[in-house]
């Protein structure tokens, strides 16, 4: 499965190409959509959420609510766009136009004055517009589609905080994939601990007042995943390299971790390792899961367990100092609308980005031409190794 997305923060429209997926998957515009509705909630989201009510337009790829094999597009309208034609224009207009909202004092943390200089852009405009985090849209449309497929074959994907602002939620033990998805997609702020939301949510406010910003951490488990998805023998096919890639791509992300991640590194090995059992009923499985599902780069047969850290957004309502381009004077760096997190947000994003990566393991392990064949074989695949 290949993907490729398009479109500025505030031009007409976000565009996705997805080509790969097998025909005769049911698939309609409503199973983005929620996806689509759950990436804009959360507590201490923006003006932006106002404007915008993303909803899907599927424009290839899909004939009577199934796949037909070829390339899908998705288009995501920007509702906002009516209010930056001037600015976002496709066509040259004159150079007097083209200083309105002009970007020339880079914002600290954003690709603001990197990518000016990369690209020889003297409007950082062009830069904060691709870079922003609107595009993370159609990697949860895409995701949304990923979804659907694992869902097919009993693979549930679920996505929370489980830490903002220095505010860590507590994981009650042994909760399913499915019931930390139904008891986070009732919370505002993505938790499963009922009792720190509202401390949560007071922080957020004294950072808006404050014109400030918060990170977190997130957790995305992905249940029901067959062994032996990914390699050990090469070093870009281990599939959680891949996941930490992907984790690590989204915006404003700076880091990824498995199972009891970086813990690893204090612990000794024989609280860190999981010590291997038979089940006459499951088969082969794992006493813990320390290690987040995943042994030699390849999937064990335990839920898949992986976690991203979020710094605070850069644009802030305070600006921290910067350089003007042209002057080359220090002044206080541009203010554009902004959150005072998205962390609850970046939950879900996190959840569909993973949730391609472990589809598109999936489709090129199996037969995969049609969703029929794809289904029979995963079925066959899962007998193998139960009976291993």
């Amino acid at each position: 499965m290949r993907y490729i997305t398009a479109g500025e923060s505030h031009g007409p429209e976000l565009t996705a190409i997805i080509e790969g997926l097998p025909a005769g998957l049911p698939l309609t515009a409503d199973d983005i959509n929620k996806e689509l509705i759950r990436r804009q909630t959360g507590y201490g989201r923006g003006g932006r959420m106002i404007i915008e009510t993303d909803r899907v337009r599927i424009t290839s790829g899909l004939r009577h609510g199934k796949t037909l094999g070829s390339p899908i597009t998705l288009v995501v309208e920007n509702k906002d766009w009516k209010n930056w034609t001037k600015v976002m224009g496709i066509e040259d207009v004159p150079e007097k136009q083209k200083s309105i909202r002009r970007v020339a004092r880079p914002r600290p943390g954003h690709a603001d004055l990197v990518g000016g200089m990369k690209y020889h852009f003297d409007d950082l405009r062009n830069v904060l517009e691709r870079s922003s985090a609107r595009e993370t849209t159609m990697r949860v449309a895409i995701g949304a589609i990923a979804k659907k497929i694992l869902s097919e074959l009993d693979i549930e994907v679920a996505g929370h905080v489980t830490m903002l602002g220095g505010i860590k939620a507590t994981i009650p033990d042994g909760l399913t994939v499915s019931e930390i998805r139904d008891i986070s997609d009732k919370s505002d702020v993505r938790v499963v601990d009922a009792s720190v939301e509202q401390e949560i949510r007071d922080l957020i406010d004294e950072t808006k007042k404050k014109g400030d910003t918060i990170g977190g951490v997130v957790e995305v488990l992905v249940g029901g995943v067959p062994a032996g998805l990914g390699s050990y023998v090469q070093w870009d096919r281990k599939l959680d390299a891949k996941i930490a890639q992907a984790v690590v791509s989204i915006n404003a992300f700076k880091g990824a971790e498995f199972g009891v991640g970086f813990e690893a590194g204090v612990l000794p090995g024989s609280q860190v390792m999981d010590e291997i059992i038979w089940d006459d009923q499951k088969g082969y499985t794992r006493r813990t899961n320390n290690l987040g599902g995943f042994e030699g780069g390849m999937t064990n047969g335990e839920p898949i367990v992986v976690r991203g850290v979020m710094k605070p957004i850069p644009t802030l309502y305070k600006p921290l100092q910067s350089v003007d381009i042209d002057t080359k004077e220090p002044y206080k760096a541009s203010i554009e609308r902004s959150d005072s997190t998205a962390v609850p947000a970046a939950s879900v994003v996190a959840e569909n980005v993973v949730a391609t990566v472990v589809a598109n393991e999936i489709l090129e392990k199996f037969e995969s031409d049609s969703f029929e064949e794809l289904v029979a074989s995963v079925k066959e695949y899962r007998e193998y190794t139960k009976n291993f």
